[in-house]
């Protein structure tokens, strides 16, 4: 399948996990690809050498996304290799660390994404797509009950979500698309992991409660399946896994 061939795609927080999947399968459907990373330079490479051994070109671009100065450097990075940005895959999120300043998931799941979508537009051509990657827990914030230690990362990327969500008339007057991946928990991800250290044996029981959870592959699938799927209107959201929730 190469109905990627020709483009080219930028995939923030690459270097592992779903991003560096993401990018890897980008990649062999055709798509040279950027890939962002903030610190893991030693496994950025490796999606590099990844995404190179299908015949795509790989763009290493090291910025952490909640810097302006950083950020606007990968986007001239970008505009010289390659002139152009088909897919913005805005995947890089977080906000549960310990050693960051307060605000500092409003600032990565909130200003940084639009400000990814602002330094973006100038090069994107019409027919590009904008996929921004959230949880259930964030998507339906406000909605649903929240687990405390997420309570700061789903207020932010909700926040992210609609700011972006009202952006979708102008991007449409320029022919690009804004879709929406959510997700239940992944397995084998980070933020599980943060979530279990406070409440042990929480991932079991969520697996329990739902029957499985969807893996790193599963939901790096639905994203490229999503960014290929020229039927999905802009502001679309495809939910991968179960959007039920009991909390106690």
């Amino acid at each position: 399948m190469s109905d990627f061939c020709g483009q080219v795609a930028l995939v923030t927080g690459a270097s592992r996990g779903i991003g560096a999947s993401v990018a890897c399968m980008l990649a062999e459907r055709g798509a040279d690809v950027v890939i962002n990373y903030r610190s893991k330079g030693l496994r950025a490479i490796e999606v590099a050498d990844a995404v190179r051994a299908t015949g795509r070109q790989a763009l290493l671009a090291q910025a952490d996304i909640t810097s302006e100065s950083e950020i606007t450097e990968m986007m001239k990075l970008v505009e010289k290799q390659f002139t152009r940005l088909d897919l913005l895959i805005l995947n890089a999120s977080g906000g549960m660390e310990k050693d960051k300043a307060a605000d500092y998931a409003m600032q990565l799941n909130f200003t940084a994404q639009v400000r990814a979508v602002d330094l973006s537009l100038p090069l994107m051509p019409a027919g590009g797509r904008i996929v921004f990657v959230t949880s259930h827990l964030a998507h339906f914030y406000g909605q649903k009950s929240v687990y405390p230690i997420y309570e700061s990362v789903a207020q932010s990327k909700k926040a992210g979500e609609e700011a972006l969500r009202s952006r979708i008339p102008e991007l449409t007057n320029r022919g690009i698309k804004l879709l929406v991946v959510s997700g239940d928990l992944i397995e084998g991800t980070i933020t599980p992991k943060l979530m279990q250290r406070q409440n042990p044996g929480f991932i079991q029981a969520r697996r329990k409660q739902t029957g499985f959870l969807p893996s790193i592959e599963d939901f790096a699938h639905a994203i490229v399946h999503t960014a290929a799927n020229t039927q999905l209107q802009s502001g679309a959201t495809i939910f991968v896994g179960s959007t039920e929730w009991e909390i106690a």
